[in-house]
Order: structure tokens, then C-alpha cells, then sequence
């Protein structure tokens, strides 16, 4: 049986924070069995700086989206913009979108139709929706609920819910984004997807945010992909060779690299 190797389907390594060190973060991703590299998108600006990284040894996959926190104001004029990239065909998701009550909940109704508009596009182009989730779970799952037509594919990014929460997002025909904060000792996300079928997994680091242990507190990068895949291995009793195998084979299912790019 072959091995595959690791990806890591959400990071963000256009952002300044690897401006200073951009191909030593490369080459650590590769000498940790990296080859593929999710984009989602903040901005548009941040849709144009993801087209100019480049390894010879790692593929990058780019995503068209606007980020909840960057929904602040009146925005279809943005949205407009961004919709022209989702039907490009190195644009493999559309995301991030989601919801964030986190930070601010005075743009709640604008970000509910942004990510209504978001989960248009999802369904109309066939490409899976990359969720961001923060402290408004229910808000999110009654909306995709709503907006689930039997077309609509996607990820909750950075799972942190319930196994009750678990259920009902991959019963809405969602995959459960697994990151460093499942490697936290209080969080208890570790022990939910410990339970969780390890095909509707993926690995994602969120880089540069919220390193997993031993590194937490530092900035993350793709390389750290290693120590999420050995956490949850470790929680399922598996060999670490397992995960990368099924999570790996998740992300091209889920993103259709198998039939687009002649992956197994």
C-alpha cells in the first residue's frame, strides 16, 4: 500500500509574519513529509500574494473568499470582485467564510449574507466552502442547514464543538478541520476527535496561528502539520502513517484533486 504524505489544508503563508524567513518555512514543511499546501483566502489582497509562492517540491492550492472579520461594512462591491476569481480553475474552494462573534457582534447580519453569497458560489461552482467558526456554532450549522441543497461540500475549519455539534456538521455533509488546538491539554478537543471517523478528517495548521504543543505560544507553520498528525494518531491508537494516509486521501476527495490532478 502506498504512503502519502501530509497536507496541511488550511494556512495562510502569504501573510507577513513569513516574509523574513519564507523558504526556510518551505523547506521545513518538505523535510517533514509536507507536499501540499491549502490557501484560504482574507481579502483580496491576500488572493493575489497566495499566486506568488512557489516550491518545487510542494503544491499550493489556492481558495477565493472573504474572512468574517473582514466583513465590517457594506461589502458587495468587494464580493463582486472576488466572485470573478471563483470560477478560475487554480482556485480549488471557495473561503474562508464563516461567522465570528468573537471579536465583534455588530456586523452579525452582514456576515450571514456573506456567507450566504459564499455558499452560492460553493454550490453553483461544485467546490467545497471552508468554514471559520468562532463562539457561533449554532448560528452557523442552522445556516448551512438552510442553504443545503444536497450540492453543498466543505470543511469547518479549526473544529472545536461538541461531538453533538460534530455529528450534526457531518451529517450537513461537512468534513471537521483538525488543528493545534487538539493538542491542548484543557481544550477538550482532543478527546472529541479522538471518537470522530477518521475519514471526515482533514489537518490544517492555521499557520501562523495557534501552534500545536510543544510549540504553543510560538508562531505556527506548515512543518507543524508532523505534530497534529502525531497527536491524533497517539488519541486513536494508529500508526502517525495512517493519518497522513486517510487525511491526505480525505483532502483530494473532498477538494477533487484525485480526478482533477491524477492523484489516487
Amino acid at each position: 500500500m502506498k504512503n502519502f504524505p501530509l497536507c496541511d489544508t488550511h494556512c495562510h503563508l502569504y501573510v507577513d509574519e513569513f516574509r523574513n524567513d519564507l523558504v526556510d518555512v518551505m523547506d521545513r514543511a518538505v523535510h517533514a513529509n509536507v507536499r501540499e499546501i491549502f490557501l484560504p483566502a482574507i481579502d483580496l489582497a491576500s488572493m493575489e500574494a497566495m499566486g506568488a509562492l512557489d516550491h518545487e517540491q510542494i503544491r499550493f492550492h489556492s481558495m477565493a473568499g472573504l474572512h468574517p472579520c473582514e466583513v465590517k461594512g457594506e461589502v458587495a462591491s468587494v464580493l463582486d470582485r472576488i466572485e470573478e476569481w471563483i470560477d478560475r480553475p487554480d482556485v480549488i474552494a471557495v473561503g474562508e467564510s464563516g461567522l465570528d462573534y468573537y471579536w465583534s457582534k455588530d456586523h452579525v447580519g452582514i456576515q450571514k449574507k456573506s456567507l450566504r453569497r459564499h455558499c452560492h458560489w460553493a454550490r453553483e461552482s461544485g467546490k467545497p466552502i471552508v468554514l471559520h467558526n468562532r463562539d457561533s456554532t449554532t448560528d452557523l450549522l442552522d445556516l448551512i442547514e438552510e442553504e443545503q441543497d444536497g450540492r453543498l461540500t466543505g470543511v469547518w475549519h479549526c473544529f472545536t464543538g461538541t461531538m453533538e455539534e460534530a455529528k450534526r456538521a457531518m451529517a450537513l455533509g461537512l468534513y471537521l478541520g483538525v488543528g493545534g488546538v487538539s493538542t491542548f491539554k484543557n481544550s477538550g478537543v482532543g478527546e472529541v476527535v479522538a471518537d470522530l471517523p477518521l475519514d471526515r478528517l482533514l489537518l490544517e495548521t492555521d499557520a501562523p496561528w495557534l501552534s500545536p504543543v510543544p510549540h504553543r505560544g510560538e508562531r505556527n507553520e506548515p512543518c507543524r502539520i508532523a505534530d497534529i498528525a502525531r497527536n491524533l494518531a497517539e488519541r486513536k491508537g494508529i500508526s502517525m502513517q495512517e493519518v497522513a494516509n486517510q487525511t491526505t486521501r480525505n483532502a483530494w476527495r473532498l477538494f477533487r484533486l484525485d480526478s482533477k490532478d491524477g492523484q489516487p
